[in-house]
């Protein structure tokens, strides 16, 4: 079943005539083509991505589906593309229109009913195709590549940002088309920071966090390794041990069918067992494709939601002490029929950096 085949599925199952999409993302991944100016129209026998004159050599080569191309045009064409169709319920992405451009939709569209869609696609891209999951893992080995270049290339007196900066270049260099995100790469006090910003100031002794990821044909990449700059004391080896037990325990019982929600706790159990109240703040993990956090969520506030075959997710746990220092540990796991596969392949063991 074709991306089309699957929006049309859930046109007839939300009851819907038709659906606009003006997610940039969500255009990307129901017609396989990236574009900036445009939206697209499904409509249950028709579709159309409607773009201008920039794009329109393009699209006729790119786009992957049964849609007719149009350029915009002057007057209220979109009005005229459901009138042909005889829509008469239409879904708009109201996670991605302003009010503004609510209004002026209802000011376009009299006589028909605006129905707010929800997670429409993103329910769609919650199960990745083959070659989504190829493109993953191809941003993900050269993310592991490019760390495990830098590691030894690390020296005292560099900045956190040259450092970053660096492993982003090494990933260029091996083929990404950019950096997944913003890289994170913070040591020191800063460690204690889940989303610490790189600094201009020479790197700390003790642990150096990095959150990083490739991009490689529009889909994301995400892993975290910590390192110690200098040597390790006994407090911090049993901080660390206590991530990667956490990490490891959660990995072991990740599988299709398993609750988003038991997943994060049998991590957080782990580290609160130990003594580390408070100090794991944030979710276990999430989502990974065409951004990168996406549906499913791994954490307490999960419900009754379980994993589902086709979905990658991390697993993330973290333990920051305010102030002190922190540590985190991601992979990225495939959910399979059955089971789970571990995407990511980059040791795990603590490195000293004794430089």
């Amino acid at each position: 079943m074709t991306r089309l085949d699957r929006a049309r599925a859930k046109l007839a199952e939300r009851e819907l005539d038709a659906v606009y999409i003006t997610s940039e993302i969500n255009q990307r991944y129901v017609t396989s083509f990236s574009f900036t100016d445009g939206s697209v129209l499904i409509t249950k026998n028709k579709s159309y991505v409607i773009t201008d004159f920039r794009y329109l050599e393009a699209a006729k080569s790119k786009v992957v589906g049964d849609y007719e191309i149009i350029t915009a045009k002057k007057g209220n064409y979109l009005y005229e593309l459901c009138r042909d169709n005889g829509v008469q319920k239409l879904g708009f992405e109201d996670g991605s229109i302003s009010y503004a451009g609510y209004k002026s939709l209802v000011d376009r569209l009299p006589g028909i009913t605006l129905t707010p869609a929800g997670q429409f696609v993103e329910e769609l891209r919650l199960y990745k195709e083959p070659g989504e999951v190829e493109d993953i893992v191809r941003a993900q080995r050269i993310a592991e590549r490019a760390f495990a270049e830098l590691i030894p290339e690390i020296r005292r007196g560099m900045y956190e940002t040259e450092v970053a900066l660096e492993l982003e270049y090494k990933m260029r260099k091996l083929g990404a088309e950019d950096k997944s995100f913003d890289t994170i790469a913070v040591s020191g006090s800063a460690s204690a920071l889940p989303h610490g910003v790189p600094r201009n100031v020479p790197i700390e002794d003790g642990f150096f966090t990095f959150d990083f990821g490739a991009l490689v044909n529009g889909y994301h990449s995400d892993m975290t390794r910590t390192v110690v700059i200098g040597k390790a004391d006994d407090e911090m080896k049993r901080l660390y041990n206590t991530v990667l037990e956490a990490q490891l325990a959660a990995e072991a019982v990740i599988t299709e069918g398993y609750r988003n929600f038991d997943a994060d706790r049998t991590a957080r159990d782990i580290i609160e067992g130990a003594g580390y109240h408070g100090c794991f703040g944030h979710g276990l993990g999430h989502g990974v494709g065409l951004e990168i956090h996406e549906s499913p969520r791994l954490s307490t506030s999960a419900g009754d939601a379980v994993l589902r075959a086709g979905q990658i997710v991390t697993v993330e746990p973290g333990i920051y002490i305010e102030g002190k220092y922190g540590c985190r540990i991601e992979d990225m796991m495939l959910i399979t029929e059955g089971g789970a596969k571990l995407l990511t392949d980059c040791p795990k063991e603590l490195i000293e950096l004794d430089i």
